[in-house]
């Protein structure tokens, strides 16, 4: 009896016909194909993709036939693949996802939440956005409020959420509070998640409770610098010392960016038992770091390099009271000794600088501002802004006092140096630009800040605000949002294309109470536009303020959602 051709002896050609020529025992067995070489498949795929002219297949020969050839020897390989499976050990189930006790959200938010993760409008056509909201700006608010009110995201959110935060870091701090204990679980499933893994609380997860002290030093020692960078933020925010000691055990051997990154950390909850440390780090061995370490030293204001930099400083600054009015008097350092350096001072300026200028700045900033009261004849920061300054040095002097009160977030030298806000643009008694402005408004409160921003913006318009607007807390306060709408009311009346004032209109949409929403229905329509105006200005307006009042309508449904669990 002819025996039948066993499965993997069937060439390729007949791989299409098995159970035909099975059943045709009078025809000779064909001959058997030679058992596959590892690589085999992946060979016949390299001469498929290359050409049969340029790669000969594995095992075969140049020539017309040799493109058949391929397709035959690949045909007996998918079939000898196929039969040459076995059945897999069955994989171990994964650990179930953790409970998430906070409450759910109301079925509308979560409806919203879909769509803002889901629908995002795309750019219109001629550059123009049209009148629609943007959908995804409004998702890190969306976040912010349901992370106040303590909601837990939908389970079937979770991936679109995971995924919109991979996208954009700037989401993520919100996005996996809000996703809770199961974007880890997910982000241990998926490698395109492992960046929730690595965040500020992803990393140190677990690191609490009995035998936290073991796992935190595992995680130190073993982890990976994204790892042990969120491992120290943690252990600042809840416990300065035992981070401090923790950095401290391990500084020697550590890598020089790895230090300068580890040290700049300690900003957190920087206090005065930190100064040991850092003194150390003043004779480190990486420039960065030595720098690093003297700026957070010098934000000590009873530290004792906050007290050498002071003596140093006293000398170069003096008031002469023989010149009426009294002035002060500087005299720059004439030498950058190795004791500057060590405590910071950068003894090469860049280019264009002065080197006494530069050295001169860098002792003023790492000073104590107390010392100018005594150093002044007791004068408050108000009138030693005020005083004349001799040589042309004021604005040394006083771009100094501003990057000083940033560092030391000292509010009363803040708004002597911030001065009016009907001052000049770029001016006020110290500040030299509207971005040393900006940053001495972060040393007020809120309601201050956006006191000062509004004055600004009644005195000087839209134009130089922007930078200013981004310090305020959102959403605006009432005094803030009239100005910004009386503002591109104005600049609307003018003519001017809405585009000019894209990024405060930008601005306006996220961070204008939604309650302004109705004095702005008097702008909708499209204005009559003035011989000098410039050609369709009117329309881009109107539509620019029907995106803002939808905007701000729609903003006004979703807290209500929110608002309604």
């Amino acid at each position: 009896m002819t025996r039948t051709p066993a499965f993997t002896d069937i060439p390729a050609p007949a791989a299409a016909t098995v159970r035909e020529s099975a059943s045709r025992p009078t025809l000779p067995a064909p001959p058997a194909v030679p058992a596959a070489e590892p690589g085999a498949w992946e060979g016949l795929v390299t001469s498929a993709l290359l050409g049969t002219d340029r790669r000969t297949p594995p095992g075969g020969e140049r020539g017309p036939g040799a493109a058949a050839a391929l397709l035959d020897a690949a045909a007996a390989e998918t079939v000898r693949r196929r039969a040459g499976l076995r059945p897999a050990r069955a994989a171990r189930r994964p650990v179930p996802a953790p409970e998430d006790h906070r409450p759910p959200l109301p079925g509308p938010a979560a409806r919203r939440l879909t769509m803002l993760l889901t629908d995002r409008p795309g750019p219109a056509g001629g550059g123009r956005r049209g009148s629609a909201p943007d959908l995804m700006e409004l998702l890190p608010q969306w976040l912010a409020t349901a992370n106040a009110r303590g909601f837990a995201a939908p389970p079937q959110a979770l991936p679109a959420l995971l995924d919109a935060a991979r996208g954009r870091t700037d989401l993520r701090p919100a996005a996996l509070t809000f996703a809770g204990p199961r974007a880890l679980w997910l982000a241990r499933l998926n490698p395109d998640w492992r960046f929730a893994l690595r965040a500020a609380q992803g990393g140190v997860a677990g690191l609490s409770g009995p035998g936290a002290a073991e796992r935190v030093r595992r995680l130190w020692d073993e982890g990976l610098f994204a790892e042990r960078v969120a491992l120290l933020a943690s252990l600042r925010a809840r416990d300065p010392a035992g981070a401090r000691e923790l950095l401290a055990s391990t500084w020697a051997t550590e890598r020089a960016e790895d230090r300068l990154m580890f040290c700049d950390s300690l900003r957190t909850g920087l206090e005065a038992e930190d100064e040991p440390f850092l003194e150390q780090a003043l004779t480190d061995r990486s420039r960065n770091v030595r720098a690093t370490a003297a700026e957070l030293l010098s934000a000590l204001p009873r530290s004792a390099l906050a007290a050498r930099m002071a003596a140093r400083a006293a000398t170069c600054v003096s008031l002469d009271r023989t010149l009426s009015p009294p002035a002060i008097v500087v005299e720059a350092p004439h030498e950058c000794d190795a004791g500057m350096e060590r405590d910071g001072v950068t003894a090469r300026p860049p280019g264009g600088r002065g080197e006494r200028s530069w050295w001169f700045g860098q002792l003023v900033e790492a000073a104590p501002l107390t010392t100018w009261a005594d150093r002044l004849g007791g004068r408050t920061p108000e009138e030693i802004v005020a005083l004349p300054v001799a040589d042309g040095w004021q604005s040394e002097l006083h771009a100094a006092w501003c990057r000083a009160a940033v560092r030391q977030r000292d509010g009363a030298w803040a708004r002597a140096l911030l001065g009016a806000p009907t001052a000049p643009e770029a001016g006020g008694p110290g500040a030299v630009s509207l971005a040393e402005r900006a940053k001495l408004l972060g040393t007020l409160d809120a309601a201050e800040r956006a006191e000062w921003v509004a004055g600004f913006i009644a005195t000087h318009g839209l134009s130089e605000a922007f930078q200013l607007l981004d310090m305020c807390a959102v959403p605006w306060a009432a005094p803030l949002g009239r100005a910004v709408v009386d503002a591109l009311n104005i600049a609307r009346d003018a003519g001017s294309y809405p585009w000019s004032f894209s990024g405060v209109m930008g601005l306006a949409e996220r961070c204008l109470d939604p309650s302004e929403a109705g004095r702005l229905d008097g702008l909708l329509a499209i204005p009559d536009e003035s011989e000098d105006a410039s050609p369709g200005a009117g329309g881009y307006w109107a539509e620019a303020f029907h995106r803002l009042v939808r905007t701000l309508r729609l903003r006004a449904e979703m807290d209500g959602e929110l608002r309604a669990g």
